[in-house]
């Protein structure tokens, strides 16, 4: 059964090739295609896709808002963020409306398949310009926590920012030659220290 994928975007011209990417990726089918807000909150529900591709600024509300609304009604759904912005506090919103992953309309067809794959999974993808400047709020400001919380060590820092671009704990062990069971102890550690159960709660708990 192919992961079922609905659209949430006003130009026409983007629509049909985010239809044509969908179309023509591995596992991939287009449930609807809404060109407004309004449009969105009335149709998805009741279609229940595995994804929704949302844009950010839409003709009557903000994507964001569309967005809390929908992750209300279908809390199992995965939302992918598709937009031109990528003001990091943007980013935060999104992720605390209940996105999964956000990339940018500059992203080429097999990023676009890719992450729709990844978000599907429960990864949080992140286009690369995205996740450099999220790298640099971390640097730029101070992470507002619980007194309680346990302050993370650089190294669970690192693996967190790497989760937060949807790799593999054996993507990670690659990338930091590290073992595969030393990267799920950190992410046990992270989920600890933040309280939370999934890497898209980390990584907004971590950001706000």
């Amino acid at each position: 059964m192919p992961i079922q994928v609905a659209i949430v975007e006003d130009n026409a011209g983007i629509c049909e090739q985010l239809q044509h990417i969908i179309a023509n990726t591995r596992d991939l089918a287009c449930a609807c295609v809404c060109r407004n807000a309004d449009s969105a909150l009335r149709r998805i529900p009741a279609v229940k896709p595995d994804v929704i591709v949302m844009d950010i600024q839409l003709p009557d509300g903000s994507g964001l808002e569309c967005t809390s609304r929908l992750k209300r009604v279908l809390p199992d759904c995965s939302i992918l963020m598709f937009t031109i912005n990528e003001d990091p506090d943007a980013i935060v919103r999104a992720l605390e409306a209940g996105a999964s992953g956000y990339i940018l309309k500059d992203t080429d067809a097999t990023g676009i398949g890719n992450a729709i794959h990844e978000v599907y999974q429960h990864g949080v993808p992140l286009s690369r310009d995205v996740a450099r400047k999220l790298v640099e709020t971390f640097r730029r400001r101070p992470t507002a926590r619980n007194v309680e919380d346990e302050p993370l060590t650089p190294r669970e820092e690192e693996i967190l920012l790497l989760l937060s671009k949807g790799l593999l704990y054996k993507e990670i062990a690659d990338h930091l030659s590290i073992k595969h069971d030393t990267v799920g102890t950190h992410v046990k550690n992270i989920y600890r220290k933040l309280h939370v159960r999934t890497r898209t709660e980390a990584v907004m708990k971590y950001l706000r």
